[in-house]
């Protein structure tokens, strides 16, 4: 078996806010929590809260920024959209550009040091105010780094009254990526879909529960961004052994693998093999899906795609993988 942290990777679906290392949660004055399932939403979007409080300056910022770039690099990752929360925290610390500068910032120090190719989506909680949507539109539009916007949070609170913020992104050149399909189910979907052309589904694995939205997904090439451990911990699927992936695929989907910052991207894809049956040709098929969803430009397309193929090569020297770094990774 190959090292699935030399296959080369595109991360689609992970919140910068959500990889803080333990150390350095630590180091800000917070206390790590373990890994566990989380009996309802709130409850891991409040833990989550907690963690995002403790980011203040643009240090803090910067520094998660440049760790999160050498964490995916040890897991093979080579090109990340990575998702953050900017409007919010720039109303949290009074300062609505500083969190997003220095954001980019350390993705630029980090690709730099690492070599990881970041782009940025931001998102916004269905739960908070459509103004806030609206700055988040507006510091997308000033920053070339920053590819897309989306809709995030918990799925009872409806996508429509974001819709012509969604219309104007669109209009505008922005990419659209709604979480869908995770807590909620085909309404939700399609309300993503029709409302706020979502480009891609943030999780998706509801779409199952209507035979109709699954040809029309299909159809239309909509890429799933699936997440099984994720899916685990917010104990929306009861085991990884149960996990809808093996479904999804079966039904013709694009769907493609990612972490929601829950786990590492390796680690992901080891699971999917150790208790799903993955073998390394399904795994490359993966991880081919994942770069053909992205937004990254065709010729960086290519360039993975080729090392996706050579991994699956005989005679593949896995020793040449990235080196793990040294640290307690989230």
């Amino acid at each position: 078996m190959r090292d699935v942290r030399s296959l080369p990777k595109a991360h689609l679906h992970v919140h910068l806010e959500s990889t803080v290392r333990p150390r350095t949660v630590r180091d800000l004055g917070g206390a790590a929590e373990p890994e566990r399932v989380f009996p309802t939403f709130r409850e891991f979007a409040d833990q989550r809260a907690r963690v995002r409080e403790l980011l203040r300056t643009a240090e803090h910022f910067r520094r998660v920024a440049v760790e999160f770039c050498e964490d995916e690099a040890a897991q093979g990752t080579r090109y990340v959209e990575v998702t953050f929360t900017a409007a919010s925290h720039g109303e949290r610390v009074g300062d609505p550009e500083m969190p997003l500068e220095a954001v980019l910032d350390g993705l630029a120090e980090g690709r730099e040091r690492y070599g990881v190719e970041c782009r940025v989506l931001l998102d916004h909680s269905r739960r908070r105010p459509v103004e806030r949507l609206w700055r988040t539109y507006e510091l997308a539009r000033r920053h070339e780094q920053v590819i897309g916007i989306g809709l995030a949070g918990d799925e009872s609170h409806p996508l429509a009254p974001f819709a012509r913020v969604c219309d104007a992104a669109r209009d505008a050149g922005l990419h659209l990526v709604h979480h869908a399909g995770e807590t909620a189910g085909a309404a939700s979907v399609r309300e993503a879909l029709d409302l706020g052309h979502a480009e891609r589904l943030g999780h998706g694995i509801r779409v199952l529960d209507d035979p109709e939205l699954v040809a029309e997904v299909g159809e239309r090439g909509i890429p799933l961004e699936v997440c099984p451990t994720s899916n685990v911990l917010l104990g929306l699927v009861p085991s990884l052994a149960e996990h809808p992936l093996p479904r999804l695929r079966a039904a013709g989907l694009a769907v493609t693998v990612n972490t929601d910052g829950e786990t590492a991207l390796a680690d992901e894809y080891d699971r999917l093999r150790q208790t799903l049956g993955f073998d390394d040709a399904g795994l490359a098929g993966l991880a081919r899906a994942s770069i053909e969803a992205s937004f990254a430009p065709d010729d960086l397309k290519a360039q993975l795609g080729a090392g996706v193929d050579a991994w699956l090569r005989p005679g593949h020297l896995d020793d040449r993988r990235p080196e793990r770094a040294e640290h307690d990774l989230p």
